[in-house]
């Protein structure tokens, strides 16, 4: 079952190259990991096997079960005349490593500046190119082995700062920016890899010793001279050298595959294919506060509408002002309807009026006194 499914895996990256690269001008992407592909294999160059060959350099893959692992460098023939290998390469994207498919084209295109040798000095490929339907071979970067090449010549490259890192951006990634004529070259008609490569590719995801977590880096297969054959006198092992740690492959997958625009350089640390912004998924880390409502520019003065604002994170702010993005803060402003509401009635008026007259109240008459009586026998 698991070899089905690196089977499976290996024809469905495949696929997925044919179906973009008819003839595309855009760079085609596939798995998106978070975790950083390992160090290329330190190897020698197996002998050609015959004319006509070009080099295709090994490269990282990976496999949801296994995880990375090893697609030997061999020996192919191109699709027709004139086409040239632009590698496979990973590159730092938004938080993700990215895969960037190879592909079949006039011209070499950008490749993350990864040094991958026998030519491919990380900025174009120095190993020979094409004249009038024949290839010219350098031989200073190729080996011809017991095969005699007619058209031949001598030119020595100097590449500084070689290094083994298999990717571009991110944390420790390689800086390296395309070049014009590397933009140019994403404008080009590309072909997929030949049914040679996807067979070579096939073979590479069904066998466990080319899986990192059982080889440490190192390959026993580094290269091989003809493609998909891992066993025998054509078959080159890589050198000796630090053990890379073995990793837990589940979990690190991080979206299906998709297609971005023409590949941009390191700015910064993040680089890579780009997207228009219009096109980008919005994650939380780009997301802005979005006002909803809020005054646009005019050819007179107009009042701003009321508003009434909801934030989780922030206070409002001031009437009239215009609130910037801040991180992952996420705020709205919602409208506040306008009601028509009958006025209130006025308050009644205070009339002054004169005080009441005071009322004046007269004090009953004194009474008379009663008569006095007169004791019997006088008179009064």
């Amino acid at each position: 079952m698991q070899t089905f499914r690196k089977l499976a895996l290996a024809i469905a990256l495949i696929m997925s190259s044919l179906v973009a690269f008819t003839p595309a001008r855009a760079q085609v992407v596939g798995i998106q990991v978070d975790l950083a592909p390992p160090p290329l294999p330190v190897y020698d160059q197996p002998p050609m096997p015959d004319d006509g060959y070009l080099w295709a350099p090994g490269y990282w893959a990976w496999d949801d079960d296994t995880g990375y692992y090893w697609v030997p460098g061999t020996w192919v023939l191109p699709p027709s005349p004139g086409l040239l290998w632009t590698p496979a390469y990973w590159g730092w994207d938004d938080g993700v490593y990215v895969f960037h498919l190879g592909y079949w084209g006039p011209h070499i295109g950008f490749y993350g500046g990864v040094y991958y040798g026998f030519g491919y000095d990380g900025i174009g490929y120095e190993g020979g190119y094409w004249r009038n339907g024949a290839f010219f071979y350098n031989r200073t970067v190729n080996n011809f082995g017991i095969v005699s090449i007619t058209n031949v010549y001598s030119k020595t490259i100097v590449v500084n700062n070689i290094t083994n890192v298999s990717y571009n951006g991110g944390s420790g990634g390689l800086t390296a920016r395309p070049t014009p004529a590397q933009l140019a070259a994403a404008h080009d008609p590309h072909t997929p890899p030949t049914s040679q490569q996807v067979e070579h590719v096939q073979a590479a995801a069904k066998d466990p010793a080319l899986a990192l977590n059982n080889n440490q880096g190192h390959p026993t297969v580094a290269a091989t001279a003809h493609a998909a054959e891992f066993k025998g006198p054509s078959v080159v092992t890589s050198h000796p050298g630090q053990p890379v740690a073995a990793i837990q492959p589940q979990g690190h997958r991080v979206t299906a595959p998709r297609q971005l625009g023409a590949p941009t350089g390191n700015k910064g640390g993040p680089v890579n294919a780009t997207v228009p912004a219009d096109q980008k998924p919005q994650t939380e880390t780009h997301r802005q506060k979005s006002v909803i409502g809020a005054p646009t520019q005019s050819s007179g003065p107009k009042a701003a509408p009321k508003v009434h604002q909801h934030e989780r994170t922030t206070a409002s702010p001031p009437p009239g002002s215009n609130p910037q993005p801040a991180g992952n803060r996420i705020s709205t402003v919602h409208p506040t309807p306008q009601v028509s509401r009958p006025k209130p009635p006025p308050p009644p008026r205070q009339v002054n009026r004169p005080p009441p007259p005071q009322r004046t109240v007269s004090s009953p008459p004194p009474r008379a006194a009663p008569p006095k009586k007169c004791p019997p026998g006088q008179h009064c």
